[in-house]
C-alpha cells in the first residue's frame, strides 16, 4: 500500500517551484517547513522568517526515506 501510494504522488525534480504556505520553523537553525497537498514535508533553507506566509520555493533536492519523501529548498521569492 505504501509503494503504491508514493507511486502516485507527484513527480519533482530539482530547479522546479512551488508556491507554499510556510507553517512551521524546522529542525535546523532558520529552517521552515511546508507540507504538499500529499501531505510530503518540505523543509525549506533560511524560511523560518516566512513562517505563515506564502512563498514561491525552488526545489533543491530530494531525499526518499523508507517513512516517506522529504523535499529540500529555498525561497525564489515572497508570493502574493
Amino acid at each position: 500500500v505504501n509503494d503504491l501510494a508514493n507511486a502516485l504522488k507527484p513527480v519533482l525534480i530539482p530547479g522546479e517551484t512551488l508556491e507554499v504556505d510556510v507553517i512551521k520553523e524546522g529542525k535546523e537553525p532558520n529552517q521552515g517547513v511546508a507540507y504538499l497537498t500529499d501531505g510530503t514535508m518540505l523543509v525549506i533553507e533560511d524560511g523560518e522568517k516566512y513562517i505563515g506566509k506564502r512563498v514561491e520555493v525552488v526545489i533543491t533536492s530530494l531525499l526518499q526515506t523508507s517513512a516517506g519523501r522529504l523535499i529540500f529548498g529555498r525561497v525564489k521569492r515572497e508570493a502574493n
